[in-house]
């Protein structure tokens, strides 16, 4: 993930994936790099950003920000699971035992399907434990499943307000592997979503140098 100067915004955010092409939007990611940003003093309360999906504002306060995602609509909803863009493509589908769900081997197999083999997309398995969502995602770039995925658990939540089991009428509490994320938003009579935050935390752990 890189920060790069852009005229007009705070910074640009420009993300690889581990398979060395450059991704669609990546929410957790997006969150780290403002606390990046914040770190070097490039911005203070608010951050202002573009990214492969468009522009993107934040809340900031030291290891905590909240970002917002991309409006949005054109949800498909079938019989066993749900597609949408978050930013980036997600499958949606509702399981029972998320836990000890085979993730990797299930999620490769949505992610090859002829539908979707070529562009790819991101799988996630969701189950309404408490009030909370449990959510395990399959990556496509990183064709693994990976620990916390905030594209995934935004898709998941609207996903969830749309089936009327999200926490409450204009959030959903969510549980990754990860730890833990928060997601709000404004939901409209069709089904379509605005004013979506995606928050949690971000810790600087590790900094290092290089020569080039």
């Amino acid at each position: 993930m890189l920060l790069q100067t852009k005229a007009g915004y705070d910074f640009e955010m420009v993300y690889y994936n581990s398979d060395g092409n450059e991704s669609s939007m990546c929410g957790n990611g997006g969150r780290c790099i403002v606390e990046f940003a914040r770190t070097l003093e490039l911005v203070k309360k608010t951050a202002h950003f573009i990214a492969t999906d468009g522009a993107h504002e934040a809340l900031v306060k030291p290891g905590f920000i909240t970002l917002k995602m991309k409006d949005v609509s054109d949800i498909e909803l079938n019989e066993d699971y749900s597609f949408l863009n978050t930013g980036s493509p997600h499958y949606v589908t509702f399981i029972e035992d998320v836990t000890t769900y085979n993730v990797l081997e299930e999620g490769r197999k949505i992610r090859h399907n002829d539908r979707f083999k070529n562009g790819g997309t991101n799988v996630n398995f969701i189950e309404k434990q408490h009030n909370d969502l449990f959510v395990r995602t399959y990556e496509r770039g990183v064709e693994e499943e990976t620990y916390s995925c905030g594209t995934g658990v935004t898709a998941a939540a609207l996903i969830a307000s749309i089936k009327n089991i999200s926490t409450g009428s204009d959030y959903c509490n969510i549980k990754t592997l990860g730890g833990n994320l928060k997601v709000k938003f404004t939901k409209h009579s069709n089904n379509s979503f605005t004013d979506i935050w995606l928050e949690g935390p971000a810790q600087f752990v590790f900094k290092g140098e290089i020569a080039i």
